[in-house]
C-alpha cells in the first residue's frame, strides 16, 4: 500500500459538499443576493496577503505584486486572460488551480483558447495550493460598474435592446452571486474551516460517514489513495492479491459466519474475497476518496447486504448496529520498508478497539523486515555513476542526494551477497505502536566466492498468514514466488467453488497438525512486487569475499517532519574473519520517502 502524493492542503476525510447547506444559502431571499459580495465570505485584506507566483517560488506580500512579477518575469496576465477567453468565476478558479497543479510554462497557458477540458474539470475545483489569495481575488470583476461598461460599449439600438441586453447582465451577475455563495460552501467544506467544528458535535457517533479533522501528515496521504493509478497498481502486483485471496478463499474455517473488519479497504477487494469466503457482515473502512467507489464496487457485485463501507479514520468511527467487537481484521497496510506511511498504527489502533480478545485473528499474522548486503552496481551506475561523464561533463553533484535518500528499485537474486537477517520482527497480534520505532543489531557475512564491491544495504519484509494468528518461530520459511508459478495464476477464478476442508487423518490422533499458512515475499528472490525493494547506498563501497563480516546496528524510527516518513541509521563496521584490529565505525543516515 505504498503510493503518495499530491497538496498537503486537501483534507482525505472532508465529505462532499452537503446539499442541504447548498440548499440553505440558496434559499436566501432575493435582496440578500443583490447585495451579497465578495467580502461577505472573505475579508478585505485578501488582496494584501502573502501570494505565491504562478510560475516560480516567488513569494510577494500581495496579490498586485505578484500579479505584476508573473507579467514582469514570465509575460502572463492573469486577469487580462481571464478576460481573453472570457472565463466565469469557476472557470478562473480552475485555471489557477491547473497552472499550479500541472506547472505549464506560461507560453502554454497564454496559447489556451478557452475551449479546453480543464475549464470543465471539477477536479481544478479543489485547491492546489492552501488558502490562495489568487482564487479569491478577481471576484470584484463581476461588479454592476463593469456591467454597466459593457453595456456602454455596445452598440444599442433602441430601449428595447438597451433593456434585453439589461436583463441578461443582471441574470449573469445574480447567478455569479450564486457561484460564489456555492463554491464558499464547496472550499469551506474542503478546507474545514469555521463552522466544521461545531457542525461536527452533531455527527452521531455511530455515523457510517465520518469526517474528522486530520494532522498535516495526513491530507495528502488520504488524497493520493483517491486517484484510480494507485488501486490499479496494487491490484495488478499478483503475489500481494493472490496471497490475499489464497489465504481468504481457502480458510473457511476463519471466515465462514465470520464479522470481518477490513482496515484500508481502498477498492473493497479484500471485502469482496471475504463475503465470497462466507463472512457474515463486513465492515470496510476508508479514509479517501476511494470509499464512494467501493461502496458502488460493492452493490455492482451484490454484496451490500454483507458488506458496509464507512468513510473515516479507522481511530474516529464507530461500527454500526451495536456491533463492537469483530472476528478477524484483514488489512494490506504495508509500505516501502515495510513501515512506510506508518498505517500500521491504524491497523494496531483498529485491533485494540475492535477485534474480538480472545481468539480474534489478524490477517496477515506477522511480518519480517529482512536486511543484507548487495552488490547493485548497475542501481550505483544508474543514480550516480551516470552523471559522473555527460557529454565530457561533469554533472557528479545530481548523485549526491541518493546517499541521503533511501531507493525503492528492484535487484535481481543474484545482488544479494549475503544472507539476509531479521531485524524486527512484527507479531501482529501484541505489537504496539511504541515498537515501530526501533533499534536492532545484525551480522551480515558475505558468501560470494569472489571479491566483490558492495554499493548498497538492501531491505525487504516477508510477510505471513495464519488462521490460528499464533506466532510463527524464526526457521519457519516464506514461500517465494516465482515466475509461472500457480499462486499468480488469475486470482479471480480463486474461490469460484466452495473449499472443502479435508478430514484430519485418523493415524496418529495425538499429532497435532501444521497450521495452515500463506506466506509472500518481496524480497530480490521473488518475483518483484509493488514494494520492489528498499536500498541504503553506500558513500563508500564495501569490498568483500567469502567471510567476510558486516556488522552494526540499524535505526528506524518515524520522522520528525513527517510521521509517514522513516528516519534510518545505520551503523557498520567490516572486518575480515582472521583480522584482529578493530575497525572503524562508519554511520550512514537515509530517508525513506
Amino acid at each position: 500500500m505504498s503510493l503518495r502524493m499530491s497538496s498537503n492542503f486537501l483534507d482525505g476525510h472532508g465529505e462532499e459538499h452537503e446539499e442541504s447547506e447548498r440548499g440553505s444559502d440558496e434559499s436566501s431571499s432575493s435582496e440578500d443576493e443583490q447585495d451579497l459580495t465578495w467580502e461577505d465570505w472573505v475579508s478585505d485584506s485578501v488582496s494584501k496577503r502573502p501570494c505565491k507566483s504562478l510560475f516560480d517560488e516567488t513569494v510577494l506580500t500581495s496579490v498586485a505584486e505578484i500579479e505584476q512579477w508573473d507579467r514582469s518575469n514570465h509575460g502572463f496576465d492573469l486577469e487580462a486572460t481571464v478576460k481573453r477567453l472570457w472565463l466565469d468565476h469557476y472557470q478562473r478558479i480552475r485555471l489557477v488551480n491547473w497552472i499550479r497543479k500541472e506547472k505549464p510554462s506560461s507560453a502554454d497557458v497564454n496559447a489556451l483558447t478557452g475551449q479546453e477540458p480543464l475549464f470543465s474539470s471539477d477536479a481544478y475545483l479543489i485547491p492546489t495550493l492552501e488558502d490562495d489569495p489568487l482564487l479569491e481575488a478577481g471576484t470584484d470583476d463581476w461588479t454592476d460598474s463593469d456591467q454597466e461598461d459593457a453595456v456602454a460599449q455596445s452598440s444599442i439600438s433602441d430601449l428595447t435592446s438597451a433593456q434585453r441586453k439589461i436583463a441578461a447582465l443582471e441574470k449573469k451577475l445574480k447567478k455569479t452571486q450564486e457561484d460564489l455563495v456555492n463554491y464558499r460552501a464547496f472550499v469551506g467544506d474542503r478546507l474545514n474551516l469555521a463552522g466544521l467544528a461545531d457542525a461536527l458535535k452533531d455527527v452521531e457517533s455511530s455515523s457510517t460517514h465520518a469526517a474528522v479533522p486530520l494532522r498535516d501528515d495526513d491530507s495528502h496521504y488520504f488524497q493520493s489513495y483517491g486517484e484510480n493509478d494507485i488501486h490499479a497498481v496494487m491490484i495488478q502486483d499478483k503475489v500481494r492479491t493472490a496471497s490475499y485471496a489464497k489465504f481468504i478463499m481457502t480458510s473457511p474455517e476463519l471466515f465462514r459466519d465470520a464479522v470481518v473488519l477490513d482496515v484500508g479497504c481502498g477498492t473493497g477487494i479484500l471485502s469482496l474475497f471475504a463475503a465470497r469466503a462466507g463472512a457474515k457482515r463486513v465492515f470496510a473502512v476508508d479514509a479517501s476518496d476511494i470509499a464512494e467507489k467501493a461502496q458502488q464496487i460493492v452493490k455492482a457485485n451484490n454484496f451490500d447486504h454483507v458488506i458496509t463501507v464507512i468513510r473515516g479514520k479507522v481511530e474516529d468511527i464507530q461500527l454500526p448496529d451495536g456491533v463492537t467487537h469483530v472476528d478477524v481484521i484483514i488489512s494490506e497496510w504495508m509500505g516501502y520498508a515495510l513501515l512506510y506511511e506508518s498505517m500500521l498504527d491504524s491497523v494496531l489502533k483498529a485491533r485494540d478497539r475492535f477485534l474480538k480478545p480472545e481468539g480474534g485473528v489478524m490477517a496477515p499474522s506477522q511480518c519480517r523486515m529482512m536486511f543484507g548486503l548487495c552488490e547493485a552496481g548497475e542501481i550505483f551506475k544508474e543514480r550516480v555513476g551516470f552523471w559522473g561523464d555527460v557529454y565530457g561533463f561533469d554533472l557528479s553533484a545530481m548523485g549526491t542526494h541518493v546517499y541521503e535518500d533511501a531507493i525503492v528499485d528492484v535487484v535481481g537474486p543474484n545482488t544479494l551477497s549475503s544472507e539476509p537477517v531479521i531485524i524486527k520482527d512484527l507479531y501482529l497480534q501484541d505489537i504496539t505502536t511504541r515498537q515501530l520505532d526501533f533499534t536492532s543489531n545484525f551480522k551480515l557475512v558475505a558468501n560470494n566466492d569472489q571479491k566483490q564491491k558492495i554499493h548498497a544495504f538492501v531491505l525487504y519484509f516477508d510477510t505471513f498468514f495464519t488462521v490460528t494468528g499464533e506466532h510463527l518461530q524464526d526457521d519457519i520459511p516464506v514461500y517465494v514466488a516465482a515466475e509461472g508459478d500457480p499462486i499468480l495464476a488469475e486470482v479471480w477464478q480463486i474461490g469460484a467453488k466452495p473449499h472443502q476442508s479435508r478430514r484430519m487423518s485418523s493415524g496418529d490422533p495425538l499429532k497435532k497438525p501444521k497450521p495452515k499458512l500463506i506466506s509472500f515475499s518481496t524480497g530480490p528472490a521473488s518475483v518483484p512486487t509493488h514494494w520492489k525493494q528498499t536500498l541504503f547506498l553506500l558513500r563508500e563501497p564495501i569490498t568483500v569475499h567469502e567471510g567476510t563480516i558486516v556488522q552494526g546496528i540499524i535505526k528506524c524510527r518515524k520522522s520528525e517532519g513527517n510521521s509517514r516518513e522513516l528516519d534510518v541509521e545505520i551503523h557498520y563496521t567490516v572486518k575480515e574473519p582472521e583480522a584482529v584490529d578493530t575497525p572503524d565505525v562508519v554511520i550512514q543516515a537515509f530517508k525513506v520517502r
